[in-house]
């Protein structure tokens, strides 16, 4: 890859954009389809018919996946960090005895 990177055209929502960036072609259309793809489902269940309305509440669900996920992650990383704890101690234990 070029070190300015790779200007890949997808279609978002009816619209193309030129998205340049530095990461892997298919990473990009991935999320670009991600994003059309949200647009889609809110189209389908809303009233929003404007293109900018239909945009950001698709942001707003994308977003709010994105803080649940945050959100899961730093329980799971806790209880992985309580559970290490635990089996340190434990092997500390038996080491002394």
């Amino acid at each position: 890859m070029s070190p300015e990177g790779t200007v890949l055209k997808v279609n978002i929502y009816g619209t193309e954009y030129p998205i340049k960036g530095e990461v892997d072609v298919e990473y990009i259309r991935n999320v670009a389809e991600y994003v059309d793809r949200k647009m889609r489902e809110v189209d389908q269940t809303t009233a929003a018919k404007s293109s900018l309305k239909v945009a950001i509440l698709a942001a707003l669900n994308i977003a709010d996946e994105l803080f649940r996920e945050r959100e899961e992650k730093t329980g799971l990383v806790q209880t992985l960090e309580a559970k290490l704890h635990q089996l340190s101690k434990l092997i500390n234990e038996n080491i002394k005895e």
